[in-house]
C-alpha cells in the first residue's frame, strides 16, 4: 500500500476531513453515535444478527463503522465471527487512522489491533469475533467482481453531491445483486439521487431521522 494511495487530509480537532472531497469521515458531533444510529440501527442490528452475518460497505474510511459493529457483535454474544468486507480507494494511513480513532476511548481496545493490521499492510483482519477484509480499488470495478453477498450494507461514502461515484445508479444496482434475500442497507444521506437509485436497484426505501442535526437519512430492505 503506496503513501500516495492515501487520501490528503485536513482535520478539525481529531475529525478528519477529505480534502479531495471536502467532507468529513464522519460526524463533528459525535462520529461512534452516528455510526450506531445510521449503519447499526439503520440495519436492524443487533437484533438481526445470526451465526455467520455479513456486513458490507462502500467506504472504510477510518475504521470506524467496522470498530462499531465488532463492539455489537460482541456485546451480543452471537457464536462465531462477524464477516465485514469494505471496499474503499483511498485507504487511510495507519497513524491518521490512530488519531481519529483515539476520539473514542470506550473501543480502543479494538482500535489498536485494527490499527497495527494496517501497518502491516494487511488487507484482512481476523480477530475474536471478527473477518474483516478491505477490498482496495474502485467500488465501481471491484464490487462487480466480488463473489460475496451481504446480510446489511453500510453505504458510507461521502455526500452525494461531492462524491458521485459511490452512488451511481450501475454500482448500488450492483448492492443489490450482492444483498442476500431479506437484506438491509442504510446510509446517512437523505438525497432524492440516493433514494432513487436504491429503489431502482429493487429495494424497499424509507427516509427515516437521522443522526443529530441531519433531519433524515435512508434506509433500504431488498
Amino acid at each position: 500500500m503506496r503513501d500516495d494511495q492515501h487520501p490528503d487530509l485536513e482535520w478539525q480537532g481529531d475529525v478528519p476531513v477529505a480534502s479531495r472531497f471536502g467532507d468529513s469521515f464522519y460526524s463533528l458531533e459525535d462520529g461512534l453515535a452516528e455510526a450506531r444510529h445510521v449503519f447499526l440501527a439503520g440495519n436492524g442490528l443487533p437484533d438481526r444478527f445470526v451465526p455467520g452475518f455479513h456486513v458490507a460497505e462502500l467506504g472504510f474510511g477510518t475504521g470506524l463503522n467496522a470498530l462499531a459493529a465488532w463492539a455489537m457483535w460482541r456485546e451480543s454474544g452471537v457464536p462465531g465471527r462477524l464477516c465485514f468486507t469494505s471496499f474503499e480507494l483511498f485507504p487511510m494511513a495507519p497513524a491518521d487512522m490512530s488519531r481519529a480513532l483515539s476520539a473514542f476511548p470506550e473501543i480502543s481496545d479494538l482500535a489498536g489491533p485494527l490499527v497495527a493490521a494496517m501497518e502491516a499492510s494487511a488487507g484482512e483482519f481476523v480477530a475474536d469475533g471478527l473477518h474483516l477484509e478491505i477490498v482496495l480499488g474502485d467500488a465501481r470495478d471491484t464490487l462487480a467482481r466480488w463473489g460475496g453477498a451481504a446480510d446489511a450494507w453500510f453505504l458510507d461514502g461521502f455526500s452525494p453531491a461531492k462524491n458521485p461515484e459511490l452512488w451511481t445508479p450501475d454500482l448500488l444496482r450492483q448492492v443489490a445483486r450482492h444483498t442476500r434475500p431479506e437484506g438491509t442497507a442504510a446510509t446517512f444521506s437523505a438525497a432524492k439521487v440516493v433514494r432513487a437509485g436504491l429503489a431502482d436497484a429493487g429495494f424497499i426505501v424509507e427516509r427515516v431521522p437521522g443522526f443529530g442535526r441531519k433531519r433524515h437519512m435512508t434506509v433500504a430492505r431488498s
